[in-house]
């Protein structure tokens, strides 16, 4: 009939994430960072007009602005594919050691699959990786790279807490968390040493 559709799409890398396993304390290692899209989302939830007027001015003058923390997420250490001359498997390894502080060899990485993300706007590719740390190989406190903005908390979460974390709504995370700690418990956990 004549009528235009449009899609909506924004260009973006492909990207790797990595479910790091400390043995030496039993834990997940984790990151918790601020995201400005999951703070607007909260902002609009808990102030619709601000969206209704799409008036920068009422946005700016909130009288109750929320807190930070209503933004902040918990997510697996990942990084974004932009890097051409490296393999997933070496931006893989630079991420773990830049969020979380562990020097880890692509050796030490098991590739667990890949998927899509945000397949409503970007449809990129995530290729999620599994590895093993312990605690000699912390070589730093990690915390992402300031200069680019990141601002990234390394959390660990005891392995015999770590479901009850993922269906814990309180603590807002990605898909990738609940995913991959489901992944650990049926692939590796049963072949834990048994305490």
């Amino acid at each position: 009939n004549g009528t235009k559709k449009f899609w909506d799409f924004m260009r973006t890398h492909d990207s790797v994430s990595i479910l790091i396993f400390n043995t030496s304390r039993q834990c997940f290692v984790v990151v918790k960072q601020f995201r400005p899209a999951v703070y607007m989302c909260e902002v609009e939830r808990h102030h619709p007009q601000v969206f209704q007027n799409q008036d920068k001015e009422s946005f700016s003058s909130l009288e109750s602005p929320l807190p930070a923390v209503v933004g902040v997420t918990y997510e697996l250490c990942a990084g974004i594919v932009d890097k051409p001359g490296l393999s997933l498997e070496e931006i893989a390894c630079e991420e773990v050691l830049e969020e979380c502080g562990y020097r880890v060899s692509i050796a030490d990485l098991r590739k667990i699959t890949s998927y899509r993300s945000g397949v409503g706007v970007t449809g990129s590719r995530q290729t999620l990786f599994y590895a093993e740390v312990n605690d000699q190989m912390r070589t730093s406190g990690g915390g992402g790279q300031p200069e680019e903005g990141e601002l990234i908390e390394v959390v660990e979460i005891p392995l015999e807490e770590s479901m009850k974390f993922a269906y814990d709504e309180t603590f807002p995370k990605t898909m990738g968390v609940i995913f991959s700690f489901m992944w650990f418990h049926n692939n590796i956990a049963p072949k834990l040493p048994k305490k």
